[in-house]
């Protein structure tokens, strides 16, 4: 199952999704300014996600 870590990237909060427990690269690493822009548009991806995948999004 997929999980996020925090860290920090030259001083900043870095919030990274990774695969598993396992994975030491990660899917994606982002910060605060990117985690706004995710949030104010999350509906918008989830409906992107539904309209081009098999799998219904899901957000817990």
């Amino acid at each position: 199952m997929s999980e996020c870590r925090e860290g920090e990237y030259n001083g900043s909060p870095l919030l990274g999704l990774y695969r598993d427990e396992k994975d030491n690269f990660g899917l994606l690493k982002f910060g605060v300014k990117k985690a706004r822009a995710i949030l104010a548009h999350v509906e918008d991806i989830r409906a992107f996600v539904e309209k081009h995948d098999k799998a219904p999004a899901r957000v817990a």
